[in-house]
């Protein structure tokens, strides 16, 4: 009873301290799937209140970028070539670059970066998850080079009036992971293999003691199971745990999408005045270990694939695009349905 005492003291104060109303529809769930003989899967669900115009972009290596953020913004050439998803297609969201290392940015509420002063450069978090893709190989590096804090993130409102809130997490090959979360106008990062699970609200340190109350207490038959935030990160935690090592790429890749399937919102659903909960419009997986990018539409019966073996990251090749944001949908392996294509125009925010 000691433990379990524990557990609930500490849920308790997690709850009374946030409690789970606040702004808007917007959500979404990510999860990491680590596998005998080197087999990594991330997963993680896009779920928004409307349409996200979303596409996937392939980037060559070389490219020259700045952070989208006024005068002061940071400047840097892309070493790596990477896939990436947007949101309405002006800010990237979810990625792998061609070493294998994947960025995911899900929403927050709490997020709050702080107030550029000048004496550091500016990103838009339109470009923090293309920052990293382009410009590190592991997780490890991104760490080391991101805890110095070498931006301040700018985070105007998205297309739509959101605002542009929002935490990272990147895995790569080896499956050590990272979340990245800016609070009070401070740099949070949570570094290893353990943090396989992300979602929204609250913040990940309390999420984290949510998921071990439930753990205490429980087991399948006292599984949370509304769609709030942090229900979600309990059972894909869960689910995580309770699916067998798996050899076999494909079954691997199977069971990780029924993972982030069994955390997805109905489409339909949004419910007014919750923060985190909003219909699963699409799924990508990521598979580190053979480089491959699958996407899941909610609106479409097949999913499909983009093999970044079979694409050209040479500095000078084209940009390409698979558009997804007209309704297109393609089955199997899509690189052949890339169309070159000029870079997205990122989201810009004004920086000081």
């Amino acid at each position: 009873m000691g433990k379990w005492k524990t557990a609930l003291v500490a849920l308790a104060a997690v709850v009374g301290g946030v409690g789970f109303i606040g702004h808007e529809a917007r959500a979404c769930s990510r999860c990491v799937y680590l596998g005998p003989g080197g087999g990594v899967i991330v997963a993680r669900s896009m779920d928004w209140m409307e349409d996200t115009r979303s596409n996937f972009h392939v980037f060559p290596r070389g490219m020259a970028r700045d952070g989208a953020a006024g005068a002061n913004s940071i400047a840097w050439t892309s070493r790596y070539g990477s896939v990436v998803g947007t949101i309405y297609d002006v800010a990237a969201v979810d990625g792998m670059n061609e070493e294998g290392l994947v960025a995911n940015i899900l929403y927050l509420a709490e997020s709050d970066y702080g107030k550029p002063d000048g004496t550091k450069p500016t990103l838009c978090i339109s470009q923090w998850a293309q920052y990293v893709l382009d410009r590190y190989a592991t997780v490890a590096e991104a760490v080391e080079a991101l805890r110095a804090e070498p931006f301040v993130i700018v985070a105007p409102t998205l297309p739509n009036g959101s605002p542009a809130t929002g935490h990272l997490a990147i895995t790569d090959p080896t499956g050590d992971t990272a979340v990245f979360e800016y609070v009070d106008g401070k740099l949070a990062i949570h570094h290893g293999r353990q943090y396989r699970v992300m979602t929204n609200s609250p913040t990940f340190d309390k999420q984290l003691a949510i998921d071990a109350y439930w753990k205490e207490i429980g087991g399948e038959a006292m599984l949370p199971g509304t769609h709030r935030a942090a229900d979600r990160f309990v059972r894909a935690s869960y689910y995580l745990e309770a699916i067998p090592e798996i050899a076999d790429d494909r079954q691997a890749i199977a069971a990780t999408t029924s993972v982030i399937r069994s955390v997805s919102v109905p489409l339909g659903i949004t419910t007014p005045g919750e923060p985190n909960i909003a219909s699963t419009l699409w799924r990508s997986i990521h598979d580190l270990k053979n480089r491959t990018v699958y996407i899941d539409s909610a609106v479409s019966p097949t999913v499909f694939w983009i093999s970044l073996s079979a694409l050209d990251f040479s500095e000078g090749a084209p940009v390409k695009k698979l558009a997804l944001s007209g309704g297109e949908t393609y089955s199997g392996e899509a690189s052949s349905e890339l169309r070159d294509s000029e870079p997205f125009t990122p989201l810009a925010g004004a920086g000081e």
